[in-house]
């Protein structure tokens, strides 16, 4: 019977998404695949094996009759548990439909800043050098630089605080 899930597992292109994540999520998935592998090998192989119990070979071999029918009776009169998972699956799907939302979120989130960097990138591509720019340029760029070195030179400052400090003092000898 194919699931759901089973139909989706099979649908995902595994090597491709290994080239979009981080290693360690591979990692993780790649784990997570194996675990899973080796419990269905485990479940098929013990559906496949007999579960009957020859009570007449222990009959044969034990003194205590009664013990071997009493572990018969038992035996057969036991059934197994059956639980009603349909809460728990309707959790589940609740959860996958929250960590869907949240995927698509969180791709949304990353286009627009895949897009604000590829704009980024166009204009660093695009722009002229920097031996090339003039002040009108530059003023053009910072409006609030040239207001600042206005009113620097309207105080009479002509030191920028903090530039010989880190660059030191540039003399031109004649």
């Amino acid at each position: 019977m194919a699931t759901p899930a089973r139909s989706a597992a099979a649908r995902i292109d595994w090597g491709a998404l290994g080239t979009k994540l981080k290693p360690e999520t591979v990692a993780a998935i790649s784990a997570f695949r194996r675990r899973h592998t080796e419990l269905t090998k485990t479940v098929t192989e013990l559906r496949e094996q007999s579960a009957t119990i020859d009570f007449e070979a222990y009959r044969k071999v034990l003194k205590n009759k009664k013990v071997v029918n009493d572990a018969e009776k038992s035996f057969n009169a036991f059934t197994p548990a059956t639980y009603d998972l349909g809460e728990q699956l309707r959790i589940i799907e609740s959860e996958q439909a929250k960590a869907v939302a949240a995927a698509q979120q969180t791709s949304k989130k990353v286009n627009a800043e895949v897009s604000e960097l590829q704009e980024l990138l166009t204009n660093i591509e695009t722009a002229r050098p920097v031996d090339q720019l003039t002040v009108d340029d530059v003023a053009k760029a910072y409006p609030e630089l040239d207001k600042t070195v206005e009113k620097m030179a309207k105080r009479g400052q002509w030191k920028v605080p903090g530039y010989y400090e880190r660059f030191g003092e540039f003399i031109v000898g004649f």
